[in-house]
């Protein structure tokens, strides 16, 4: 098959993680893989791997962007040149693009659900699922079908797969810390664009609360996003600047999650949670709010800690007590590591994948 694969960009993050994982592991099956997007820090790093760039200006979330257009024009011509087969969007503007490209060029179009939307009417007048529907969680499919009334027999639940082969070294441990700054101090952490949804502000009031036990306790915050100015603003008013490290970006997951004891993922609604993912894969200790698809990583107490979602002092609690205990975190990192082993591999989700793809080719023949 000759796959076209369209996101807005391929900076670090859960949409890139993803499209690398299941665009690799495609690769190694036999199929000609192409991604379009608005570029990133990972481009190289996807054709490195054989996966073909199409630079496009899709940068916009704006579903009617003359960006959308603009591109469109070019996939179609390279849809034709490239003899694309079907084209897979990961986005609501990718979704539009892709469903505009479907009925052009007479191929599906297969789009993957990697969180919730709200039920906005224009997603209603002009829906561009797709032919077919992955959601990423359990929570995600129930989402589609009761707040969009979407036929569930087009929506197969897929979870995100971690190459685990890519994790769990830490052999960068103290590389890491010492461009961080940071010696022997524990090192909480999260992975997340900065936005309200994904809880940051919870973190770092707990934070505050933690360092009542643990003065030298630091928070690593990696990702960028419209709430930046408001976490600063909050780290100042609480006095913690010295406690608190912004990174926008990274390369890579796996050495700074090695830099980490613990990692936390506070959000107040999540699909699934592909940092958390690879946090557990790595094996660190994890925290996570007992919301979405967080509930279907982590069991409590076996291969993390549960909390409820926008609550500072029972967040605080779980951080101060795996500080507390080295050896609880020892255990349940290896229990999140053998779960991500077990239940999300890289080449289930890559199988399941291409399964949905021959069903879509088949129907259209």
């Amino acid at each position: 098959m000759n796959i076209l694969f369209i996101a807005n960009h391929l900076n670090v993050g859960g949409i890139s993680s993803y499209l690398f994982t299941l665009a690799t592991g495609l690769k190694e099956k036999g199929h000609n893989v192409y991604l379009a997007s608005s570029g990133g820090q990972l481009v190289e790093k996807f054709t490195a791997s054989g996966i073909k760039h199409i630079a496009v200006s899709l940068k916009t979330k704006n579903e009617i962007s003359p960006k959308i257009i603009f591109s469109f024009f070019k996939l179609k011509r390279a849809i034709k040149t490239d003899n694309i087969n079907l084209v897979h969007s990961n986005s609501r503007t990718t979704q539009v693009l892709g469903n505009l490209l479907s009925r052009a060029s007479n191929i599906p179009h297969i789009f993957t659900c990697h969180g919730f939307f709200k039920p906005k009417l224009s997603r209603r007048f002009f829906p561009c699922w797709g032919k077919y529907i992955i959601a990423i969680s359990q929570e995600v499919r129930e989402h589609l079908i009761f707040d969009f009334k979407l036929d569930q027999r087009r929506i197969s639940v897929i979870n995100n797969g971690i190459d685990i082969k890519n994790f769990g070294d830490f052999s960068q441990r103290n590389n890491m810390r010492r461009k961080l700054g940071i010696n022997d101090e524990p090192i909480v952490g999260i992975i997340a664009r900065l936005s309200n949804v994904k809880g940051h502000i919870y973190l770092i009031r707990a934070l505050d609360i933690v360092m009542k036990s643990f003065a030298s306790v630091k928070l690593l915050i990696i990702g960028e996003g419209k709430t930046k100015m408001a976490l600063t603003k909050e780290v100042d008013d609480l006095g913690i600047q010295g406690s608190v490290i912004f990174i926008s970006e990274t390369r890579g997951t796996k050495d700074v999650l090695s830099a980490m004891d613990i990692f936390v993922m506070p959000s107040l609604q999540e699909g699934l949670g592909l940092a958390l993912m690879e946090a557990m894969a790595q094996g660190l200790a994890v925290v996570g709010s007992a919301v979405g698809g967080i509930r279907t990583l982590i069991q409590d107490k076996v291969n993390g800690l549960l909390v409820g979602p926008a609550q500072v002092e029972a967040l605080a609690e779980a951080i101060i007590t795996l500080l507390k205990d080295s050896q609880m975190r020892r255990n349940l990192g290896i229990n999140a590591r053998k779960f991500i082993t077990e239940h999300f591999s890289k080449e289930d989700m890559v199988d399941r994948t291409e399964m949905i793809y021959k069903e879509c080719l088949e129907e259209k023949d």
